[in-house]
């Protein structure tokens, strides 16, 4: 007698696909499928505002996973009569269970990663017409002023046109002048926290000497665009993937969700230059700090940052050391060779030419000082850092 086949689930993932988050979030989800399925599915590609697709409005399919952007979107779904769960907006979507990222860990943990560094002044740079970052920005606050420390908030608008940014950045250059220094700011998202560098750059204030800056997603694109590359708290998108399918898969089995509200936590801070320093309250430590920065690529010495800074080396010698625990020698090499790193990653650039650039006078003393420092040479790096995609053969 032939077993009666078991119909396959149709799902429908509305999902946008042009983040690393969102990506890992499919990812979470397939992931799910391969462990439980099979289903069929159907992947959209859409934008961030995209319309509601005028087939949800018929579609007899088995179940939805859906990032809400809309009240219009919301609606859809809800007269759609499909089984659904949401993995963007609690306030949008209330009668669907919800799996998300933890905006209240997410506040908590970026204020930690600036206490922990010495910072005691904070600010929020967030956006005043997206309601769903209120819990981050709100627990942000109540953390850093639990720690008796201050903290002041921007709210932002979108700018939707050139003029718009450009009164945008002028604003936030105004404010930027006005914060206690040093101080930590959380950018609500990361496109804000390029948004703040880009306004960090045109004024001349140091970063992360002056303004350390931390977003929220790690986008990868938009955080090594930045200048300097940008710190992000980075999302689980693929647990939330995982979870979400999991909910779906009770609700089409005709059962009731566990809980309505599945919270992930983060996966924690991926520190890049913006953020990568203590608080440094001894300012000739500080503003030999910018120098190097500022001239590691063009072969600064010690000697060279002494003598702009009307300093004995050994004074700055031992006042880094108490700083930084770093000399100012081993300080300039650490940010060569951060340059070297991301020119090795993200440029076809040859040795020779990422040697000049970086301020090594000659090609082989710095193949030589790099296979010193990562026990390989600038090619196995590069190797490394840029897999070549397996060959298939036809």
């Amino acid at each position: 007698m032939l077993k009666t086949r078991r119909r396959i689930p149709r799902v429908a993932l509305l999902v946008e696909t042009t983040r690393t988050y969102t990506r890992e979030l499919l990812a979470g989800v397939r992931r799910y499928i391969a462990e439980h399925g099979p289903w069929s599915t159907f992947i959209e590609l859409r934008a961030l505002d995209s319309s509601p697709p005028p087939w949800l409005k018929h579609w007899d399919g088995d179940g939805i996973i859906s990032r809400t952007f809309t009240p219009e979107m919301a609606e859809a779904i809800k007269a759609s009569g499909v089984p659904a769960v949401e993995v963007r907006s609690s306030k949008l979507c209330k009668q669907l269970p919800f799996v998300g990222m933890d905006n209240h860990l997410i506040g908590r943990t970026v204020a930690e990663h600036f206490y922990n560094r010495g910072y005691r002044s904070f600010a929020v740079y967030s956006l005043e017409t997206e309601t769903f970052f209120e819990q981050r920005v709100q627990n942000f606050v109540s953390t850093a002023k639990a720690a008796n420390c201050s903290c002041t908030v921007l709210p932002e608008t979108q700018p939707e046109s050139v003029s718009d940014w450009e009164q945008s950045q002028a604003r936030l250059i105004d404010w930027l002048a006005k914060l206690p220094k040093p101080v930590g700011i959380f950018a609500a998202t990361d496109q804000l926290g390029v948004r703040l560098l880009d306004a960090c750059q045109r004024a001349g204030i140091a970063v992360p000497e002056e303004v350390a800056v931390v977003g929220a997603e790690n986008e990868e694109t938009l955080c090594e665009f930045a200048t300097p590359p940008l710190t992000s708290l980075r999302y689980d998108g693929a647990t939330v993937g995982y979870r979400a399918a999991e909910v779906l898969d009770r609700l089409m089995s005709g059962k009731k969700p566990k809980q309505m509200e599945t919270l992930v936590p983060p996966r924690g801070i991926v520190v890049r230059a913006s953020s990568d320093d203590l608080v440094i309250n001894d300012q000739l430590v500080a503003r030999a700090s910018r120098l190097m920065r500022e001239g590691a690529s063009t072969g600064i010495t010690v000697d060279e940052v002494c003598r702009k800074l009307n300093a004995s080396r050994s004074t700055l010698e031992r006042r880094m050391k108490a700083s930084l625990s770093r000399s100012p020698k081993e300080e300039i090499q650490r940010l060569r060779f951060r340059s070297v790193e991301r020119l090795l990653r993200d440029t076809d650039l040859t040795i020779d030419a990422i040697a000049e650039q970086t301020g090594f006078t000659h090609s082989h003393y710095f193949q030589s000082a790099f296979r010193e420092r990562y026990g390989e040479t600038p090619g196995a790096f590069r190797r490394a850092a840029n897999p070549k995609p397996d060959r298939t053969e036809s």
